[in-house]
This record gives structure tokens, C-alpha cells and sequence, in this order.
């Protein structure tokens, strides 16, 4: 379980607090945070990463394409369960409490997006995946080189809450700290601050690249106080990803200057049972619960904050286009992104749509035809204000697509 860390100067970020006596109080729940200092005027980037494998193909379901339903005869959405359908694609049945975003235009998808260099390895994916910088020598998170462009320096400049999984996106040098959740993070028995003060003394002379880490994570204490007596909305389920983002939600209303957080959204690594379409079934239940927090995050806030907050989906690969013999599918690579916020052009799926005839697949995959470094590149410089993208995805452009209005 991981304790409140630093991400500073790439040295234990995540430990050299952790290892002390008076060590930070963890609690079970994981979000990356970052806060500007008064001068970023972008949206709140919410990036919630569906580790393990997200099943694009069964969450926007190409419709249209008779491959799909001869491809998985005991896993495909019929086209009479499907929401939001047009004829080509249409939305999974479990994404219904989503579906007023969707027809408002502030909730769309991105299809057949995938990596560079594909690989069915989970922790190689996931590693290239957050780094974004395949092929230099660059070995920071693109999340910490965002952060760096933004120019954020105040004390709660980066936040991983959540699960035990140390996020690479904001690996760097970057300033961030990690929690478990907005009302735990503490020093372990420090009751009127005596252990945060003692903290103080200890590294007041110390070497920056010692020092650093302790004050970071004493600056990061001392602004708690706006985020904890912000309320938390309701109708959030009671699941990691619920509790997360209703936390990112108490960030972001108590003017804390959120520029980014990264939330861990796991089990979508269905080798077996992932399912049909209906209730208890792993898929189903799966971005049930999904779409229940975020639909909660978005009332939460309010349209009138969700102008200024863009959210995303990421995921190291999608899944085969075939179903296997345990009605599931296996490791695979195109996939499909999320993107919901008052920017967005949304209530559409954009993509250069390869179809899933043989001669189009990829080793038995579907052909990832957009980068996803592109998709986000795109949501950077149109919502968060970031021209140059070279330090962040290295030789990567950003995507045509127009799914996003400019500030």
C-alpha cells in the first residue's frame, strides 16, 4: 500500500517519506493530482487510466460492421441492446447513466486509437504508455512533462490518491505528492503538527535534493485545509474509482487550482466471462460502475464547472477482435478513448475506422489507425492552452479531429 510520496528530482520519489518513522497515513484509493499556481487558465485534465486492458470494441460497438458479430458470436452487443446508435457505432447498455452527456455533445469516443509500437506485455504497455516518448531518451511521465509546461509550482502541484500502484504518468522532476485521499493525508500521530514541524527542522539545511521531497510534502499539508471542508457530492458508488473522483470533484470546488489528476480504473483484463450484455455480467457490472461515478462526478460539479474540465480515457491496449473459447478476449491493441467535458464536441464517435475484415486486422487485432499522443496532443493545445507539444510527445502531432472547441 503505498504512503504519501514526492515525485521530485527522480530520486525515491515514492519512499523517502514513506521509510520514516512518522510516515504518512495511506488510505485505499488512487489519483494523481497537480495544482497551479494562479497562472494556468486551462481546463482540470482528468485522466483516468483503464489498466488491464479496456475492451474498446465492447464498450463502442461498431455496429456497422458485420465482422464484429461474426468475430465474437457469444460476447457481441446485439444491435437491439445498443445505445445511442447511428447506424455505424453505437454506446454498450451499461454506459445509460451517461447518456444525457452523450446527446447534451459533451461526452464522445475516439475508436481504433492505439500505440506506436504495440505489445501484449501489460507491463511493458503500460510502461511505454506513460512515458509517450518511445524511442528517446526522455524517461519522465507525459503527465510530469504537461505539468512542467504549465508552469505549476504551488505546494500541491501533483497528487497521486489512490490505489498502491505508483503512477510512471507523473514520473519526473516535476513537483507532486501522493495520497490515498483527500481527508487522509497526514503525518501518522502529528495532532497539532508538532511531527510536520520537526519534519521542518530536520531537512532546513539539508541538500536541495534531500530537502525537497519533506517540504513539498509540508507545503502539500498546510493547503489541505480548503480541499478538506470542501463537501463531497453524492450518488457516487461505493468503488475505488467513486470515492476517487468525488475527491478530484472536492479538489477542483474548493479552488485548490487543479490542473491535473490521474485516476486508476482497473479489472478490465477479461481473458474469461467477460460476458454478454446484461446485468452481472463482468463487462456490464464493470462499466456500470464506471459510468455511474462519472455521471456522479459530472452532477457533482455542475455545468458551469464542467466548462473548464476535460476527462480521458487511457488504456495500454484493447483486446482481440475474436472472443476466445472462455468467452473472453485476449491481449490486442486498437482501442477506444473517452473524452467528456464542456469542450468536447461530443455525441459522436470520431475515427479513420479500419473495419475489421481479416485483410484488416493486425495479427488478428484491430488496426490502430490514430495515435492515441495525438488525441490528447489535441485536447492540450485546445483546452489547456499548451502550443508546443515536442517536450511532451516528441515527434507526435496533434489529431485533426476537431473534437475539442478551443478556449
Amino acid at each position: 500500500m503505498k504512503s504519501c510520496v514526492e515525485h521530485s528530482n527522480l530520486i525515491n520519489r515514492r519512499t523517502i517519506l514513506g521509510g520514516m518513522a512518522a510516515g504518512i497515513a495511506a488510505s485505499t484509493v488512487a489519483v494523481d493530482v497537480a495544482f497551479a499556481d494562479g497562472k494556468y487558465s486551462g481546463d482540470t485534465l482528468v485522466v483516468i487510466s483503464m489498466h488491464g486492458g479496456f475492451d474498446g470494441l465492447s464498450t463502442i460497438i461498431p455496429i456497422g460492421d458485420p465482422d464484429y458479430y461474426r468475430a465474437r458470436p457469444g460476447i457481441a452487443v446485439p444491435k437491439s441492446r445498443v445505445i445511442a446508435g447511428d447506424g455505424t457505432f453505437g454506446l454498450h447498455p451499461a454506459l445509460a447513466p451517461l447518456l444525457p452527456q452523450w446527446k447534451a455533445g459533451s461526452l464522445a469516443a475516439v475508436h481504433a486509437v492505439g500505440q506506436p509500437h504495440p505489445t501484449r506485455s501489460h507491463f511493458a504497455a503500460m510502461e511505454a504508455m506513460e512515458n509517450a516518448a518511445p524511442g528517446t531518451s526522455v524517461r519522465s511521465g507525459w503527465l510530469d512533462r504537461m505539468l512542467g509546461g504549465t508552469g505549476a509550482t504551488a505546494a500541491l502541484a501533483g497528487v497521486a490518491m489512490g490505489s498502491s500502484r505508483p503512477s510512471r504518468l507523473l514520473a519526473g522532476p516535476t513537483s507532486d505528492i501522493a495520497m490515498l485521499s483527500v481527508d487522509d493525508l497526514t503525518l501518522a500521530g502529528d495532532g497539532k503538527r508538532p511531527i510536520a514541524a520537526a519534519l521542518r527542522a530536520m531537512y532546513a539545511d539539508a541538500p536541495a535534493h534531500l530537502a525537497a521531497p519533506a517540504k513539498a510534502a509540508d507545503r502539500a499539508l498546510a493547503a489541505m485545509d480548503k480541499p478538506r471542508s470542501a463537501k463531497g457530492g453524492s450518488g457516487y458508488p461505493d468503488t475505488d474509482l467513486g470515492g476517487a473522483l468525488r475527491d478530484v470533484a472536492r479538489l477542483i470546488t474548493s479552488g485548490a487550482g487543479l490542473v491535473t489528476a490521474t485516476v486508476d480504473c482497473g479489472d478490465w483484463d477479461m481473458h474469461e466471462a467477460l460476458g454478454p450484455a446484461v446485468k452481472g455480467e463482468r463487462m456490464f457490472d464493470n462499466l456500470t460502475d464506471f459510468a455511474k461515478a462519472l455521471a456522479a462526478f459530472t452532477a457533482d460539479l455542475g455545468a458551469q464547472a464542467m466548462k473548464r474540465v476535460t476527462v480521458l480515457t487511457i488504456s495500454e491496449f484493447g483486446r482481440r477482435v475474436a472472443e476466445n473459447g472462455s468467452h473472453g478476449a485476449d491481449h490486442g491493441h486498437g482501442n477506444a478513448m473517452l473524452l467528456l467535458g464542456g469542450g468536447i464536441r461530443g455525441g459522436k464517435v470520431y475515427t479513420h475506422w479500419p473495419t475489421l475484415a481479416a485483410s484488416a486486422l493486425v495479427d488478428g487485432d484491430l488496426a490502430a489507425t490514430t495515435d492515441y499522443r495525438s488525441v490528447i496532443g489535441e485536447i492540450l493545445q485546445k483546452r489547456c492552452g499548451l502550443g508546443d507539444l515536442s517536450t511532451i510527445f516528441p515527434g507526435v502531432k496533434p489529431s485533426r479531429f476537431g473534437l475539442a472547441a478551443a478556449r
